[in-house]
């Protein structure tokens, strides 16, 4: 499955980003299955990277959000636009919260306390304050398997590139 994020990175596998992040912790886990998918996955990502410069008109590869976007294969979903339209006014444009919800780049999220399973459980679900005081998070309805992936994807490719915020906040 290929999810389109923003940034640095562009495309990202949500699985390999987890087992990446896994592995780094526990190395002893990383299986056979783990480093053959890192394969295959890196060799779509240069076949896609490889399309993508060819399609400017100069020549030159697109630089922009946008343009990576239009040129993405079908079926790829955007995180970081889905992020925005359902996220980003309680979590923060910026994923570092806002009055009404916490920031995202808390330490609190880190993959080991709040794993990808806790992130799809308060989409689907919605989730009970017990961190924070902000209230009770509701259900995010209308997001497929896919989006929530990516939105999910895109979070976690942010936390990888600003850090972690201490917790409690200062």
């Amino acid at each position: 499955m290929l999810i389109v994020g923003a940034g640095r990175l562009g495309l990202v596998d949500v699985r390999r980003m987890t087992e990446t992040l896994d592995s780094q912790r526990h190395p002893q886990r990383r299986s056979r299955h783990s480093r053959f998918a890192h394969l295959v996955v890196g060799g779509l990502a240069l076949g896609v990277f490889g399309t993508l410069a060819g399609c400017g008109s100069s020549g030159e590869a697109p630089t922009s959000d946008a343009a990576a976007t239009a040129t993405a294969p079908a079926g790829a979903v955007d995180g970081a636009a889905l992020y925005q339209a359902k996220c980003a006014s309680c979590h923060g444009a910026d994923l570092r919260g806002t009055s009404t919800g916490p920031s995202h780049l808390s330490l609190v999220y880190e993959p080991s306390h709040h794993g990808d399973d806790g992130f799809r459980s308060a989409i689907a679900n919605g989730a009970q304050q017990h961190h924070w005081n902000f209230g009770n998070m509701a259900a995010i309805p209308g997001l497929s398997t896919n989006e929530v992936d990516a939105i999910i994807a895109y979070v976690r490719d942010v936390q990888v590139r600003e850090g972690f915020e201490p917790y409690p906040p200062a």
